[in-house]
């Protein structure tokens, strides 16, 4: 009896401290990321796709439609907001 109130108390633990390591997990990922210097690969790669949606947008509607324009201006302002992000502003 004790034995197994003492299995079921140590699974109510393990199952408590799962996501404080996920956690503790996610932010060394973010740490060997930053000093890998990964971020700034990344931001290049997310000022190309910036300007290849401004080139996009640019041809207008000549080559869009109203709701393709509207896509393509969402994806920009993502692209921008992730910018903004690695960059930490």
């Amino acid at each position: 009896m004790k034995t197994s109130a003492i299995i079921v108390m140590a699974a109510f633990l393990m199952t408590a401290a799962v996501p404080a390591i996920a956690a503790q997990e996610t932010q060394e990922k973010e740490t060997c990321a930053i000093s890998a210097n990964t971020c700034l690969n990344k931001a290049e790669i997310l000022e190309k796709r910036i300007n290849k949606l401004n080139a996009e947008i640019a041809k207008g509607s000549t080559k869009y439609n109203e709701d393709d324009l509207k896509m393509l201006e969402q994806k920009l302002q993502d692209a921008m907001d992730q910018l903004d992000k690695v960059e930490g502003k």
